[in-house]
C-alpha cells in the first residue's frame, strides 16, 4: 500500500539518493541536504512501507503564488499515478495554507501537468526571485528548455 506523509529529517539520505540520476541530467536542481533540512516541511513522501518512492515540495514564494518542486517517482513505481497524487496533495495543502492565487511549475513534462489542471504561461510571468535563487543553480542556466505552468487556485 503506497501512503503519503510528510518528510521529516531522518528521511533527507534516502531523499537525496533518489534524485541522483534526475540531478546529474538535470532534469532536478541539486539541493544540499542543509537546503533540504531547512525546507523539510515543504516535503511529502509516498512510501511503500518504509520504502521511499517518490516525493515533492509545496514552497511558498509570497502569499498569491507557490511552487511545486523537485518532484520525483522511482522509475520501478512510475505509471501507476503517485506522481498525480504528490501533485493533487501539494495542490491541496496550497488551498489549505491559502495561497491566494496560483500553484507554478517549471518542468520538461508539461502534458503531466495540463492533465492536472495547470496551463503553460510565458517564463517571464514567473516571480523575479526564482530566477536568481533556483535556476542559477541549473546546469541549464541561462538557456533553460522547461515549461512554466500554473494551477490557479479557485
Amino acid at each position: 500500500m503506497i501512503t503519503l506523509v510528510k518528510a521529516n529529517l531522518a528521511d533527507i539520505p534516502a531523499m537525496q539518493a533518489l534524485v541522483v540520476s534526475e540531478v546529474k541530467e538535470g532534469v532536478i536542481l541539486n539541493r544540499s541536504e542543509d537546503e533540504v533540512a531547512t525546507n523539510i516541511r515543504s516535503y511529502v513522501l509516498a512510501k511503500e512501507g518504509e520504502k521511499l518512492i517518490g516525493y515533492t515540495a509545496l514552497h511558498i514564494h509570497s502569499r498569491r503564488v507557490a511552487e511545486i518542486r523537485s518532484l520525483i517517482v522511482d522509475a520501478a513505481y512510475r505509471g501507476k499515478r503517485i506522481g498525480q497524487k504528490l501533485v493533487e496533495f501539494a495542490v491541496e495543502e496550497a488551498k489549505v495554507l491559502k495561497v491566494q492565487e496560483e500553484v507554478l511549475v517549471l518542468t520538461y513534462t508539461p502534458g503531466f501537468f495540463e492533465k492536472l489542471g495547470f496551463r503553460e504561461i510565458n517564463k517571464e510571468a514567473i516571480p523575479e526571485h526564482k530566477i536568481w535563487t533556483d535556476c542559477i543553480k541549473c546546469i541549464h542556466f541561462p538557456v533553460c528548455n522547461e515549461v512554466a505552468l500554473v494551477y490557479k487556485i479557485s
